[in-house]
């Protein structure tokens, strides 16, 4: 009888030779796999069902992954059951029971304008912390960067009207920036980072002088959203999908939403017409005299 690491060997084996998969693949379906069978506590194989598999997928919306994370957990969950099921290991294939568009579920929710607006408000600029947290927030909102991005910022990158972010695979990417987080970098710039060594020194950083890291920016952000009383679960990744979503709902082009979010392939941007759908709906349901 094989153990649980021999069929992990044996499905990183096979998805090598025969799905021709790259080795950063690979190795993320093995880390997606080893996280999934820790969270069944050596429960066998045969006794698992769609109900663990929807527990873990909702255990990582909670730790807020990002989506593309979850979608991945959740392909690399039904490869492998079709493997076990090749291999006789279980007389039942997950993978038939989970379609892989109902991952649109799991988006995290939308801000609206008015909640944007609303914690936007929170940080007071008359100190240090205060307006380079607000610098950051108009930031994250003005052009849907990801946190980590936010994080490799120096101030070389940011010109009048433009900011170059290095985004996934060493990729530069040239996105707008509105005149206000343009006004909240400048505020915090001159009043605070007057003495920054260089145009090439991290642009955001912590009190003691050190490039600011996503764990900071995240519990920031979790702050402002529980001062402005905001009820959803708001996270830095929230104002990136805020960002795409207003834009398309205002009337921009999707190509152009897939260059200002660096994503290669415009399937991933396409999430963002299925936000906008569902916000329609919604709209339309609570405002028709007879919906």
């Amino acid at each position: 009888m094989h153990s649980f690491n021999d069929w992990v060997l044996n499905f990183t084996d096979y998805i090598r030779s025969e799905k021709g998969l790259s080795p950063h693949t690979i190795e993320a379906y093995r880390r997606d796999i080893l996280a999934f069978a820790a969270s069944l506590q050596n429960k066998d194989w045969k006794s698992v069902g769609s109900q663990e598999v929807l527990q873990f997928l909702s255990g990582l919306k909670a730790q807020e992954y990002a989506t593309s994370s979850i979608c991945r957990t959740l392909v690399a969950v039904k490869v492998f059951f079709r493997f076990l099921k090749k291999e006789g290991a279980v007389s039942l294939d997950l993978s038939r029971y989970f379609e892989t568009p109902k991952i649109w579920q799991l988006i995290p929710e939308i801000l609206t304008i008015e909640e944007v607006d609303l914690l936007l408000q929170q940080p007071k600029p008359d100190h240090f912390a205060g307006a380079r947290d607000l610098a950051i927030l108009e930031f994250l909102y003005a052009t849907g960067a990801r946190v980590s991005e936010v994080c490799s910022l120096k101030i070389c990158d940011v010109s009048d009207g433009i900011v170059k972010i290095h985004g996934k695979g060493r990729k530069t990417r040239i996105v707008p920036v509105g005149a206000r987080a343009l006004a909240a970098i400048d505020a915090y710039l001159l009043n605070f980072r007057v003495e920054a060594q260089g145009e090439n020194s991290a642009l955001f950083i912590t009190s003691k002088g050190q490039p600011i890291d996503r764990i900071a920016i995240w519990r920031r952000v979790k702050e402002y959203a529980k001062t402005a009383k905001i009820a959803k679960n708001v996270s830095p990744h929230t104002l990136r999908h805020s960002f795409a979503t207003h834009l398309l709902e205002n009337g921009a082009d999707l190509r152009l939403i897939q260059d200002m979010l660096g994503h290669e392939d415009i399937a991933t941007t396409d999430r963002y017409t299925h936000v906008s759908n569902q916000r329609l709906k919604a709209a339309f349901k609570s405002f028709h005299p007879r919906p």
